[in-house]
């Protein structure tokens, strides 16, 4: 069967991607490799619990914040979010200290003036770049950990504004401020946790994608894109078809690829274009770290639920304690919304960037077939995260009724992420032409949606996605 529209991958962008076209009546068909769709969105289930693997929270779903119209639009508003603590959606322990990041520019400055009065102005000129974000042109050249430590005296602070950018990978070399002010901006507009799983975000897209006559095809992996034959590429280079590893083909007049730029350039046979200046930069690309996750099952009744999220570093290294080797040094400690009423957390996730050559020994295995060094290794990293959460959380450990694992390894396998990268490709200030992507590809009808373009995370994944819309439209191929 022809359709409208090819999608590949079924991740936040992909999805985005297919619920606006099919809702302005494009015959929509969604390629997802997995048996679930979702990407990093979906959740996994354990023991009768869902677990989520990319979504913790979400920022500037208010009206005139960041996200709020986008969500508006697909329908997403809708779904039981949760606002978190205003005075500290974000709780961030350097050693024995802890500061809250607090909600609203304004807030933001004054409460972290308490705690620095001498670098209030500094706080001030640091939010009012984040409320007016200045646009690409002007700050991709520009490297965030410069901006910080010449804005401000103390270092301490430095690495408090920083603390919560586990969302994004921080490299005081090459991070580009564009990438670092977008990744915090939206939070300190405000933060939500769904009342749920990733699951119900990509359920509702699905259904309106389904209601509007899209369709979307699990376990359908994607291992050649088919070009016109050689007569028609003389006058147009473009794509007919989606080729899957079962035998099936999907035609398309249009495609798009919400899979890592490497893979999808890959799926492209045409020795020109294999030999083009595209081709060759999007090889040179490097990738951003992944992330090691410890999902934890506490035991009932035996820790509050706390309305925010918990940022905990052994020492003043935020910048850099996921490069230094002696140990994990930081983690992000979140809580799931308790279902029903309870005042009680029984689910909460710890995550630590963990870089890919502590995976290297096992990068030739699969899922579940790792051997015990694995397992051993991942045991002894989960301990050090616990250890490191039991700062904010005493007694954690005596707590944990189970507790289930992750690392770059699943994301690799599940997701086909390079080296399981948890933010796609590495954005530099010192080639941003290289590394901020465009959605277009020398191909006339491929196109490229996801967190490997400009911006990454749930907000950047969304407004990529509508970006590439945009482009789309004013390509006008369909």
């Amino acid at each position: 069967m022809k359709y409208d529209v090819v999608i590949i991958g079924s991740g936040l962008g992909g999805l985005i991607c297919a619920h606006q076209l099919a809702l302005s009546g494009r015959h929509v068909v969604v390629l997802e490799r997995q048996h679930a769709p979702g990407g990093c969105l979906q959740s996994y289930r354990r023991g009768g619990m869902e677990f989520d693997t990319g979504l913790h929270y979400v920022g500037g779903l208010d009206e005139g914040q960041s996200l709020h119209d986008a969500f508006k639009t697909l329908g997403l508003l809708d779904l039981p979010w949760q606002r978190l603590d205003k005075d500290g959606f974000d709780q961030i322990t350097i050693g024995r200290q802890t500061f809250p990041l607090a909600e609203g520019f304004d807030h933001f400055a004054d409460v972290l003036s308490d705690y620095f009065p001498q670098e209030r102005a500094a706080l001030q000129q640091f939010t009012a770049m984040l409320r007016d974000l200045p646009p690409m042109e002007e700050c991709s050249q520009v490297n965030a950990y410069d901006y910080l430590t010449s804005l401000f005296h103390d270092p301490l602070l430095v690495h408090i504004v920083s603390a919560a950018a586990m969302k994004m990978e921080l490299r005081r070399e090459s991070l580009p401020l564009f990438t670092f002010a977008h990744g915090l901006s939206g939070y300190i507009q405000s933060s939500w946790r769904l009342k749920g799983s990733g699951n119900l975000i990509v359920n509702s897209l699905i259904k309106d994608i389904e209601a509007a006559g899209g369709e979307i095809r699990c376990d359908s992996e994607v291992c050649e894109l088919l070009q016109a034959n050689a007569s028609e590429q003389a006058s147009e280079n473009k794509i007919v078809a989606a080729r899957c590893t079962n035998g099936e083909i999907f035609e398309g007049s249009l495609f798009v690829s919400d899979v890592h730029p490497k893979l999808t350039l890959g799926w492209l046979k045409d020795a020109r274009l294999q030999k083009s200046m595209f081709f060759r930069r999007i090889g040179m690309l490097e990738n951003t770290f992944g992330m090691f996750t410890v999902s934890l099952v506490l035991k009932p009744d035996v820790l509050p639920y706390f309305n925010h999220n918990k940022y905990v570093y052994r020492k003043a290294n935020v910048w850099t304690f996921h490069e230094e080797g002696d140990g994990i040094g930081g983690v992000m400690v979140s809580a799931r919304v308790p279902e029903g009423n309870s005042r009680y957390v029984r689910q909460i996730d710890l995550l630590t960037p963990l870089p890919w050559s502590l995976c290297e020994t096992w990068e030739n295995t699969v899922v579940g077939r790792r051997g015990e060094p694995y397992e051993q290794q991942k045991e002894q990293w989960a301990a050090e995260c616990i250890r490191l959460a039991e700062n904010v959380l005493p007694g954690l450990s005596d707590m944990i009724e189970k507790r289930y694992t992750s690392t770059p390894l699943t994301w690799r396998d599940y997701t086909l992420s390079p080296c399981g990268s948890a933010f796609g490709v590495r954005k530099d200030c010192r080639m941003p032409l290289m590394t901020m992507l465009s959605s277009k590809t020398p191909v006339s009808n491929l196109f490229l949606t996801g967190q490997s373009l400009m911006l990454h995370g749930l907000e950047g994944v969304t407004k990529m996605a509508f970006n590439t819309l945009e482009t789309i439209n004013n390509t006008k191929i369909l």
